[in-house]
């Protein structure tokens, strides 16, 4: 999986972009390669490795929504962005008997 890896300091974001397997934790720390850097505080805080990333999606590696959507946004990869949001359901009001 492909996903972010917080390593800035307290209020000070600072991201990897880092290969790790699925089942490890956002933050134990393992990860099998770095490919690269974000820094939302930045305009041009993105310095990704745009060959590797598309090698290990052709090998498989499935991306957060988070990537996913900034790899659209950089025109790394193409396609629709995917909401990261949760749904939110309407409030059904309760019908009273008559």
């Amino acid at each position: 999986m492909i996903r972010l890896q917080r390593v800035g300091r307290k209020h000070e974001p600072v991201f990897r972009l880092v290969l790790t397997d699925s089942q490890n934790s956002t933050k134990s720390g393992k990860f099998l390669e770095i490919l690269g850097n974000y820094d939302s505080r930045k305009n041009d805080g993105v310095e990704f490795n745009n060959d590797k990333i598309k090698y290990w999606i052709s090998k498989g590696a499935q991306l957060s929504i988070t990537v996913h959507n900034l790899l659209i946004n950089r025109k790394v990869i193409e396609g629709k962005k995917i909401n990261a949001l949760p749904r939110k359901t309407p409030i059904v009001a309760e019908k009273t008997a008559v």
